[in-house]
């Protein structure tokens, strides 16, 4: 008898200290032209996938079944199958393409062609390109409202964030915003739109309903000087009260009040931190370092760094499967 309660309390033992999945993360490295695949349970590359040239943006479709990343240089989107780990495919896009957007569905997807001023629309299930839509010069950013009706898309040159209505495929208004925005993010509760802008070295709230900037976030970093401080990636949490930013060749991470949107906090990372992806439990934030070819780890709770892990060349992208 003794022996089964030993049996039973072990096996309790056991599923409390044991992760129920360990999630997994796949990183663009930009000059290796690979992508590494993270264990998060034991925090190590567990494969490097060989794709096409210049990866960058990244992305797990909405059924987790592949990863989506586009190869710059190639001209093209290629499709990772999530359960061999290996490319099996690959979708059109314009010239360049950088980042992209999938709806909710996971119908279509939306992607910045850095090269011809386009915001290219391609059919995930027939894998056809089925539209274009002009934008301003040198496109990057994109996301969607949490209702899907509009897409942003920021344009570096142009310094504009793009509202374009996702029904008629038209742009319905243009915020100008400080040099060279770099990416986008909404608050999970559509209250805000967050825009970086990497030489201008602000933050940009934008009101979605009204489209105006209402506020920006600026940073100061004691010993650097302002033009070393260049904000781009963007993670902001699901209760819409911590963002994250990412500033390049600052080699910091700001932990931001997103309701004050005072800076609360700078975090020490690799050199060139660039973009990021929080853990689907929200307890880890991901952050890729492009100069020192790894990953920091930052625990989101305790705001601090406890974890790094080399990848491949130039790090640029990094996504996990949502569950």
């Amino acid at each position: 008898m003794w022996r089964r309660y030993l049996i039973s309390a072990i096996v309790l033992w056991l599923a409390a200290v044991t992760p129920a999945s360990a999630f997994i993360a796949y990183v663009s490295n930009e000059k290796s032209n690979t992508v590494s695949v993270i264990d998060t349970d034991k925090w190590v590359v567990t494969k490097t996938i060989k794709v096409g040239q210049r990866p960058r943006g990244i992305e797990f479709t909405r059924d987790g079944k592949f990863v989506l990343v586009a190869v710059g240089d190639d001209d093209k989107i290629e499709v990772i199958d999530a359960a061999s780990q290996r490319v099996v495919d690959s979708l059109p896009s314009g010239p360049d393409p950088e980042l992209f957007a999938q709806d909710a569905a996971g119908k279509f997807l939306y992607v910045a062609n850095e090269n011809d001023n386009t915001v290219s629309i391609v059919d995930l299930e027939k894998r056809v390109r089925v539209g274009d839509i002009q934008v301003g010069v040198e496109p990057e950013g994109m996301t969607l409202s949490p209702d899907g009706k509009i897409l942003i898309n920021t344009s570096e040159t142009t310094n504009m964030a793009h509202f374009i209505d996702t029904a008629t495929r038209q742009i319905v208004a243009n915020v100008l915003v400080d040099a060279r925005p770099r990416f986008a993010e909404f608050k999970h509760d559509s209250s805000e739109l967050w825009v970086s802008s990497e030489i201008g070295g602000t933050v940009s709230i934008i009101d979605p309903v009204k489209r105006v900037i209402t506020g920006k976030i600026s940073f100061n970093i004691p010993g650097l000087r302002r033009e070393a401080i260049q904000p781009v990636g963007i993670g902001i949490t699901r209760d819409g009260k911590t963002g994250f930013i990412a500033l390049g060749p600052a080699n910091r991470v700001a932990v931001v009040d997103a309701t004050s949107h005072a800076v609360t906090k700078y975090l020490l990372v690799g050199q060139r931190v660039w973009h990021m992806a929080f853990t689907p439990d929200e307890k880890y934030l991901l952050v890729t370092n492009g100069v020192s070819n790894d990953v920091s780890v930052i625990d989101v709770s305790a705001q601090k760094v406890i974890k790094t892990i080399q990848v491949g060349e130039l790090p640029w992208g990094i996504t996990f499967a949502q569950p």
